[in-house]
């Protein structure tokens, strides 16, 4: 797919910060339509993504945490990430280098929750020899 200098103004000023279309459109001089349109084709085109984000400083009661864990086989990184990442709770998996397989994004309501899922939903996984839980205290975001 081909990205022309709007596309890549457009990208840019998204990933730093959601705004409205409008925004968008008026900051880059164009119409909401144009900017609807190519967001469109750039969806289309699998070159932007979008996911809704919940903010845990604001929800209360929530609790954010990154769980990093390590396989028994290396051989199952693909499966198991795939399987994990269809977990309740679960926001990200990423397959990442060093001591552990996966880093894992969770968002449960509780230290409760948090438990349950590890012991409940994540043991289910199988296959999964060490976990280190880092629970989220406050989080500052940059979207590249």
């Amino acid at each position: 797919m081909q990205l022309d200098t709007l596309d890549w103004k457009i990208i840019n000023i998204l990933s730093k910060k959601y705004m409205p279309n409008s925004t968008v459109a008026r900051k880059l001089g164009v119409t909401e339509g144009t900017i609807r349109q190519r967001l469109k084709r750039l969806q289309n085109g699998g070159v932007l993504k979008i996911r809704a984000l919940r903010d845990p400083g604001i929800l209360e009661n929530q609790q954010l945490a990154i769980v990093a864990a390590t396989l028994m086989e290396a051989k199952y990184l693909d499966k198991k990430a795939q399987e994990i990442s269809e977990l309740e709770n679960v926001l990200s998996v990423s397959i990442v280098s060093g001591q552990y397989d996966f880093l894992i994004e969770v968002l449960v309501e509780s230290n409760r929750g948090l438990v349950s899922f590890l012991t409940e939903k994540l043991s289910a996984v199988g296959g999964i020899s060490k976990t280190e839980t880092f629970v989220i205290l406050k989080s500052y975001e940059k979207w590249v």
